[in-house]
């Protein structure tokens, strides 16, 4: 069965040695609407989603459990893979205009 969102929230949490205080303060939520979240009372926004992604890095999907793959590929990682291709493409380019 898929782990809902509130699991999810909690096991991050938790996995990570982490009080509902201190990560409530570090969202900027109250303990109360934190321990909604993790108990499926309540359902954040989009905003909360977001910074809740970035503060414990895993992607949107693993947050809301569409996956169990917790990395999520970086900026910079994403911005080498593109200009790889880029540079493939234009070597195939070449190569299709008869260049070297």
């Amino acid at each position: 069965m898929a782990r809902t969102f509130s699991e999810a929230l909690c096991e991050l949490r938790r996995s990570r040695g982490l009080s509902q205080r201190s990560v409530a303060a570090d969202l900027h939520i109250s303990q109360a609407l934190l321990s909604h979240y993790e108990n499926g009372a309540r359902e954040p926004g989009l905003g909360f989603v977001v910074r809740a992604c970035d503060y414990y890095g895993v992607s949107a999907d693993f947050l809301l459990g569409r996956t169990d793959e917790a990395a999520c590929a970086d900026a910079s990682e994403l911005r080498s893979i593109a200009l790889g291709l880029r540079a493939m493409a234009d070597r195939a380019e070449k190569l299709a205009e008869g260049g070297k």
